[in-house]
């Protein structure tokens, strides 16, 4: 009987755990990461960006909010969802110490999102600087004002900064660049096609709009913006073209203090320089372009006051329109969408978090990295930059148009290049920023004023080669010719709905090897890159054979992509996207001569119906995964140095 009953016992547990599992959901199997974009009913050969991508972006329409859509849009979209928790769950802290992350990051967050005290303030938070703009009664005055609005992060008149001597990498210089302009580029001033006048016609508009809700008088207000537009179209006329800045000697003109002051004798520079950096005195300034500040110099002048006036408040309202009564907002946003053709703002929450990011993103990424990107992804980067230097290596090698001595000199400028992968060594100290729980205004300026004395501080000291300038989250990586590094932030290795061990490496070789890893490295020896040395110098290491060498090839590219028209009326400016043209094809083959190495490839086994190298392709065509609105479409192919995403 026992016997019996514990075969009987054993048929009833066996059955419930049979039971538990025809119950038990299966698991969700995922997608296999790039063969599910592919679009079948297009070959490869005919248009590989359609073949690669097509599939994904016929099923993912542009959102309303967007300006195009792809793996960046998800990237960033999924990294704003996990910062909105960061800063959500340090807002809901009851004590934190004072100058603490969690006390910055919290008190930031809970007045970027108190909109009912943001419109009971209404203006008050600029008021003082709305009144001492309308009190300035000449040019002296006027200067002092603009340098306080840059002290607060204004882009209003011109561009100052402190950077790196390219000619002496060691050194923190004070530079002076071209700047001012309200409308996104300078062909934007003269352009006569449609859709351009239709914009100036909506920025005369936009200008008033925001003098109007300053309580400036509707038909002054009017009258302002005509002015406010001619005086731009007279800083756009003296400055240089997209392609015109991709030069490094020309837009290097070193002088001294005295020197700028003959050349600029209307600009107080002797009473400017030390409102904006009163910890160093300056001796010597980088100008970049000095026919502009020539210009400028003479406009002071010949402008009218109340026109210059007009001009700081409406820069002032323009630039902190994020920070002020929604109708500020909305009213930019009306005026920008005719550029990025979006439909509908996106929720005040993630604009809250671009804002927020851009105020203190490093001291939000010690958070992110902790939970997002691990030890071991970071080795499986540091790996991969080692086999693309070697392939690299290899390719300068096997060079039959340039000598052996300027290949050793090249050997040696790769060599030193630094890579930076993941996160800082080193984080910024943002303690001594002054944040509270008061208002969203007075944070959004001590966060600027943090930022500007951070930077003018380097004045006098060594460069500070651990820095990094992009955070950990960013969807986006650079090339430093001054430290001769890449920074490879966490972000731009990010494959959405993946962790980094579920890609495997044909897939990652052609996605972080090939459009990152191979492009910033290829970018020290594109156009510009190529100029400065091993050290960060801008010197020239080439001899004059190989360099007219470089000169003959690179022409080809430039003539290639002045070919394409991705927009009617709107061509590719291949002088001006030279550089981000070769860093992509050095990427690219790069990345192949990388990943012939690995084991996926020497073993040759498919996936999802696809060869390694085929996933290879498929994986840098996922880097482009990308559909943009053809309002933001114009608008690069004015702008931006890259080509668009198919090109």
């Amino acid at each position: 009987m026992r016997k019996i009953f514990s075969i009987a016992l054993l048929f009833i547990c066996l059955s419930q755990q049979l039971e538990a599992q025809v119950k038990k959901p299966a698991a969700k199997v995922k997608k296999d990461v790039v063969a599910s974009n592919v679009n079948k009913n297009v070959k490869p050969e005919t248009d590989f960006f359609e073949f690669a991508n097509g599939g994904w972006i016929k099923a993912n329409p542009i959102p309303a909010e967007q300006s195009s859509w792809g793996i960046g849009n998800l990237v960033i979209e999924e990294n704003t969802k996990r910062l909105r928790k960061i800063c959500e769950d340090a807002s809901h802290l009851k004590v934190v110490k004072k100058g603490s992350p969690e006390q910055i990051i919290g008190d930031f967050w809970r007045t970027a999102m108190d909109t009912v005290k943001i419109e009971t303030e209404g203006l008050k938070p600029i008021a003082t600087l709305l009144e001492s703009i309308d009190g300035v009664k000449n040019t002296d005055k006027l200067m002092v004002m603009v340098a306080w609005l840059k002290t607060l992060g204004s882009s209003t008149m011109f561009s100052d900064f402190v950077g790196q001597d390219a000619k002496n990498s060691e050194v923190m210089t004070y530079q002076l660049y071209q700047g001012g302009l309200g409308l996104p580029e300078r062909e934007y001033y003269f352009k006569d096609d449609s859709t351009t006048i239709a914009i100036r016609k909506a920025y005369l508009n936009y200008i008033s709009t925001m003098l109007i809700y300053a309580e400036t008088d509707k038909t002054e207000a009017a009258r302002a913006a005509d002015r406010i537009l001619s005086l731009e179209t007279r800083l756009a006329q003296v400055s240089r073209k997209m392609e015109d800045l991709r030069d490094p000697y020309a837009n290097y003109n070193k002088m001294s203090l005295e020197d700028l002051q003959k050349e600029t004798p209307n600009i107080r520079w002797q009473s400017y320089i030390p409102l904006i950096s009163s910890n160093h005195k300056l001796d010597s300034v980088i100008v970049g372009q000095p026919e502009f500040f020539k210009t400028l110099d003479s406009l002071l002048i010949s402008t009218p006051i109340e026109d210059w006036k007009a001009y700081l408040k409406f820069n002032l309202l323009s630039d902190y329109a994020a920070v002020l009564p929604d109708k500020f907002g909305v009213a930019s946003f009306e005026f920008n969408k005719l550029m990025s053709g979006a439909k509908v703002r996106r929720p005040r929450w993630k604009r809250m978090i671009q804002l927020q990011e851009g105020a203190m993103g490093e001291l939000m990424g010690q958070s992110y990295v902790k939970e997002f990107f691990n030890e071991k992804a970071k080795h499986r980067y540091e790996v991969m930059v080692q086999d693309i230097k070697t392939a690299l290596k290899d390719r300068i090698s096997h060079l039959d148009w340039m000598s052996e001595n300027t290949k050793q000199k090249a050997y040696d400028k790769l060599e030193a290049i630094k890579a930076k992968v993941g996160y800082p060594e080193k984080w910024k100290d943002f303690s001594s920023m002054q944040i509270d729980n008061k208002s969203l205004t007075k944070n959004y300026f001590m966060s600027r004023l943090w930022w500007h004395e951070y930077e003018f501080s380097k004045l006098g000291k060594p460069v500070d080669r651990d820095e990094w300038d992009m955070t950990p989250q960013t969807y986006n990586a650079y090339y430093n010719p001054s430290n001769n590094e890449i920074v490879l932030p966490a972000g731009i290795f990010t494959i959405p709905g993946y962790r980094d061990e579920e890609v495997d490496d044909a897939v990652v070789y052609g996605y972080g090897g090939a459009s990152t890893i191979g492009h910033e490295i290829t970018h020290g020896f594109d156009d510009e890159g190529r100029q400065f040395d091993a050290q960060g110098n801008l010197q020239s290491w080439w001899t004059s054979e190989d360099e007219a060498a470089f000169i003959q090839r690179s022409d080809v590219m430039v003539r290639q992509f002045d070919g394409y028209e991705p927009v009617k009326g709107y061509h590719i400016n291949g002088r001006a996207t030279l550089g981000e043209n070769i860093a992509d094809l050095g990427g690219i083959l790069l990345g192949i001569e990388a990943f012939k190495k690995t084991k996926q490839y020497k073993e040759g086994k498919p996936i999802a119906g696809y060869t390694p190298m085929q996933r290879y392709f498929m994986g840098y065509a996922l880097g482009w995964l990308n559909h943009t609105r053809e309002e933001q479409e114009k608008n690069r192919l004015l702008t931006d140095v890259h080509s668009p995403a198919k090109y």
